[in-house]
């Protein structure tokens, strides 16, 4: 039986956001900062669920928080649009879009390039334009790695699709609308 990528569901997320070793846990091995180690080892865990809405101890992830070498990265309205300008620049097709304050939710039409690479084009890319402005001028606003969902039948790009369009709503936001996402027309048979 052969798979068919159609698209791809990538999240991504601000520096300080979710840390190796968060209390919902992680997809990290390892933590590298011994301030942040003292809270504990990496909370690996092995499921491909999301776990954003566990709950867990938020004076603990405060307290986490407190010990980064940098203040966690929370987007302002300029520069999400400045990092949208930017994803908009990059060659790869997006079918939708929601840029969170401290993370991003894309869907990306299928690519022949290897979908972690293609991701740290678009943060490069994000990061050369929010500089270029005068932000994070010494480091990168986003974490190393993000979550990449392989999208193999119509059904599952347009829920997809459906749950970055409702993603602004649910956390109080606007909806986003950009010019530059192209609409998803179906699997091409």
């Amino acid at each position: 039986m052969v798979i068919v990528i159609l698209a791809f569901h990538s999240i991504f997320t601000t520096y300080g956001t979710w840390l190796p070793n968060e209390p919902r846990g992680s997809w990290s091995t390892f933590v590298a900062s011994w301030e942040l180690y003292r809270f504990g080892k990496a909370t690996t865990v092995s499921t491909t669920r999301s776990l954003a809405g566990h709950a867990y101890d938020r004076n603990t992830k405060i307290q986490m928080q407190r010990v980064l070498r940098h203040p966690p990265v929370r987007l302002t309205g300029d520069q999400a649009l400045t990092a949208a300008t930017a994803f908009a620049q990059t060659p790869y097709t997006l079918h939708a879009l929601a840029i969170m304050p401290n993370h991003v939710h894309m869907v990306i039409g299928y690519t022949q390039r290897d979908i972690r690479r293609a991701i740290g084009q678009i943060k490069s890319e994000a990061t050369r334009a929010l500089r270029k402005r005068g932000w994070y001028a010494t480091r990168s606003p986003w974490t190393d790695h993000g979550w990449n969902v392989y999208l193999n039948t119509d059904d599952d790009v347009q829920r997809a699709i459906d749950y970055l369009r409702n993603n602004p709503l649910r956390e109080g936001l606007r909806q986003q609308r950009w010019s530059f996402i192209s609409p998803y027309a179906g699997a091409a048979i």
